[in-house]
């Protein structure tokens, strides 16, 4: 086990102090753009402007004769573009494919004075971090980085849901989890061929009726128990909790529902992997003009936090004074970015 001492020291000679708390940042959507397709590349400095995250996937959804590409046209994405308040985000290949090595190794060297994050598949266990980890310090080291590039896991099997506590401690380096489900559902024998949602299936049956009519039925998410789960582990080690990807871009109803689930429950945003779901994710995750005027005047009543208070004839304490500051500090954010919402929220 390291010393708690030893935790905050580079891993390398020359590499830069880990972080010791997340960098401040506004994170409603990653945005997935596949960087080998050229027309794609053309339209990210006008994606810039409207996403939080700008994420060059190099991994699924890439045939393999185009990983070389893919990972060729995220460099230059990233050379040609200034990005701004907006992070700058890779998710590379899996650690037992051919193509991660070289994805890190080439990237970080190219443009690694501009990526803020390195986004890992099917992490299993404290040892993927360990080992990304200690390459990514010798990297930095190498090319005079001045500040470390972060770790964000995919949690994608059964093994890294049931270690997931020790991945989120791996390493001052972790940003934080996004939720896989498709991945998931395939390690778990799960019978579903949906990416991310709910599905009919699922649900559970009203208690018998008067005969001849029909028992009342409910469809259950299934990603509930997981996403509980990864928000804990998050909240237990300073880091933040994603949904990840919802493949049916047909149905933004159903988007905005699993994004509104995963928003309640904790977490800080999700991956839009189609325009359409950009709008979708800033509004499910900014949170409500009137929820925000509401916490603000639970913190006006209570300034310092402690004590209790009647706000518009509903008792507030202590605990829901936190409650307010998680939804002020939140909107405060969105403030900074989105000059409509502040004029909503009165901040």
């Amino acid at each position: 086990m390291k010393l708690p001492r030893n935790f905050f020291k580079p891993l390398a000679i020359g590499a830069p102090a880990p972080c010791r708390e997340l960098p401040v940042r506004l994170e409603r959507m990653i945005h997935f753009v596949p960087p080998h397709i050229e027309k794609v590349r053309a339209k990210v400095p006008e994606l810039i402007g409207r996403v939080d995250v700008l994420l060059g996937n190099l991994e699924d959804a890439i045939p393999a004769d185009e990983k070389e590409e893919a990972r060729r046209g995220f460099i230059e994405m990233a050379r040609a573009n200034d990005f701004s308040t907006t992070s700058l985000w890779v998710r590379v290949n899996a650690l037992n494919s051919p193509w991660m090595l070289d994805d890190v190794l080439q990237i970080v060297e190219a443009v690694g004075y501009k990526l803020d994050v390195m986004m890992l598949p099917k992490v299993e266990g404290p040892w993927d971090i360990h080992y990304l980890d200690q390459l990514l310090a010798q990297l930095e080291a190498r090319y005079g980085l001045r500040k470390p590039i972060l770790i964000h896991a995919i949690l994608e099997t059964p093994e890294g849901v049931n270690n997931i506590e020790a991945i989120a401690a791996a390493s001052p380096r972790m940003h934080g989890f996004s939720l896989g489900p498709a991945d998931l559902a395939a390690s778990r024998a799960m019978k579903t061929t949906r990416v991310g949602g709910g599905h009919p299936d699922y649900r559970v049956l009203a208690d018998p009726v008067a005969e001849g009519e029909a028992r009342p039925a409910y469809q259950q998410d299934l990603w509930h128990y997981t996403i509980a789960r990864m928000v804990d582990a998050c909240a237990a080690t300073g880091l933040k909790a994603f949904y990840g990807p919802f493949g049916d871009f047909s149905d933004p109803a159903a988007c905005e529902a699993q994004f509104r689930n995963a928003f309640l429950l904790g977490c800080a945003g999700a991956w839009t992997l189609h325009p359409t779901q950009i709008e979708i994710a800033k509004k499910v995750f900014s949170p409500d003009p009137a929820e925000v005027k509401m916490a603000h005047k639970i913190i006006q009543a209570m300034p310092d936090g402690s004590g209790a208070a009647m706000v518009d004839g509903k008792m507030q304490d202590d605990a829901t004074w936190k409650q307010a500051k998680v939804l002020v500090d939140l909107a405060r954010l969105v403030s900074a970015k989105d000059p409509e919402l502040a004029a909503r929220y009165g901040l």
